[in-house]
């Protein structure tokens, strides 16, 4: 029997092929690049759901993860990631991506002709939604479509009403640039100028004086918190172009106020989030399991890896056709509702025959595309942290 085992492990170690026990899955962040800095936080949320559920699954299996490098920004890199992923490693679904370039081109590239499922916890842009997926792309942060109007909502009830825009010349900054842009018009505001700015300069002040010479008091920044948009920020104060400032989601992070400091005061943002039991529940989890699970796309991380496993459960099998097949099911009604901490009780349920509604830290309810609409917390800079106002 030893000899059996011994075998079996040498042919995974040489095939990169899981024994029968083990399911890899795939985790595909940008550990480097624009937002180096929240990738950490997400990839110990996601681990954190595998972790839980861990020799639970399917009676026995151990669940794997497995890390790769999206860098945010780099379609080639981020696609050979994934394809070792695939190939190599053998993973059955993948957590990610998060930018959505990279995410964009894994889908087409990779994960759809390879018939993989791909659960993006913080790929927002619009044009997501319309890909020719197979059913295999979901998300558990909504669409900037959404984030778009959210924003100009926010605005509007500041009673702002015109504004200079500069976003990072992709597909996420431009999605978000035309949303905001055509919402905030609906809502009576009007934008100055809309710019698109490039990351990994070192120096930004030609675009900042551009974007002042439009006469807007306020700049919306739509970049990424470790790269052109923390640039565009320091420059603007560093010229006294602009000291009111207006961020997405791909801007908010502590290591932002970590590099600015107090010139942030005053800053309003928004975030997908929300304050409901199940948000209260993963953050209680997450901290009693040595993650900190306050922070960017923490949440939804933890759920995107969460449905992939209940899915698997559902599904009576790791196969990917299987996988795909039962996403929508335990995302949705009806069943037994799911929070945060919970996954081996809903194992449990799935295994005896029984339904599961996985609302998870996020209020997961997916449409018929697997997305989800989501809610939004509207975000102040006070005493040198980011508080949320209200949830929208």
């Amino acid at each position: 029997m030893k000899k059996t085992l011994l075998a079996a492990s040498l042919l995974a170690a040489m095939t990169g092929v899981s024994v029968a026990d083990d399911v890899k899955i795939g985790v595909i962040l940008g550990f480097t690049g624009p937002i180096e800095s929240l990738t950490p936080g997400m990839a110990a949320s996601a681990e954190l759901a595998m972790q839980e559920a861990s020799g639970k699954l399917l009676d026995s299996k151990t669940i794997t993860p497995v890390r790769a490098d999206s860098t945010c920004i780099d379609s080639a890199a981020a696609t050979a990631g994934a394809e070792r992923l695939i190939t190599s490693d053998g993973v059955a679904a993948i957590m990610g991506a998060d930018c959505s370039g990279v995410t964009t081109a894994i889908a087409n590239n990779v994960a759809i002709p390879n018939g993989v499922v791909m659960v993006s916890p913080s790929a927002t842009s619009p044009a997501l939604s319309s890909i020719e997926d197979n059913g295999l792309f979901h998300r558990t942060a909504p669409s900037d479509a959404r984030q778009g109007e959210v924003l100009a909502d926010v605005l509007n009830d500041r009673g702002i009403k015109n504004v200079a825009v500069t976003f990072t010349n992709n597909d996420y900054g431009k999605g978000l640039a035309d949303s905001f842009s055509s919402a905030f018009a609906a809502v009576g505001g009007s934008v100055a100028i809309s710019a698109a700015h490039e990351d990994g300069k070192a120096d930004y002040s030609a675009e900042v004086a551009a974007l002042s010479a439009s006469g807007a008091e306020h700049l919306a920044v739509f970049g990424y918190v470790d790269q052109g948009g923390k640039g565009i920020i320091q420059a603007s104060i560093d010229s006294d172009a602009f000291s009111n400032f207006i961020l997405a989601d791909g801007m908010i992070g502590d290591s932002l106020i970590e590099a600015i400091g107090d010139d942030l005061t005053g800053t309003i943002g928004t975030l997908p989030g929300g304050a409901s039991e199940g948000a209260a529940k993963f953050i209680e989890h997450a901290n009693a399991n040595g993650v900190d699970g306050d922070g960017p796309f923490r949440g939804e991380s933890y759920d995107a890896a969460a449905l992939i496993i209940l899915a698997m459960q559902a599904a009576g099998s790791t196969d990917r056709t299987a996988i795909q097949s039962s996403m929508m099911a335990v995302a949705n009604a009806p069943g037994e509702a799911i929070l945060p901490g919970e996954l081996a009780k809903a194992l449990e349920i799935l295994a005896a025959g029984g339904d599961v509604d996985y609302v998870g830290a996020t209020g997961v309810e997916f449409n018929d595309i697997g997305e989800v609409l989501g809610s939004y917390k509207e975000l102040e800079v006070k005493g040198g942290k980011f508080e949320t106002i209200s949830i929208r």
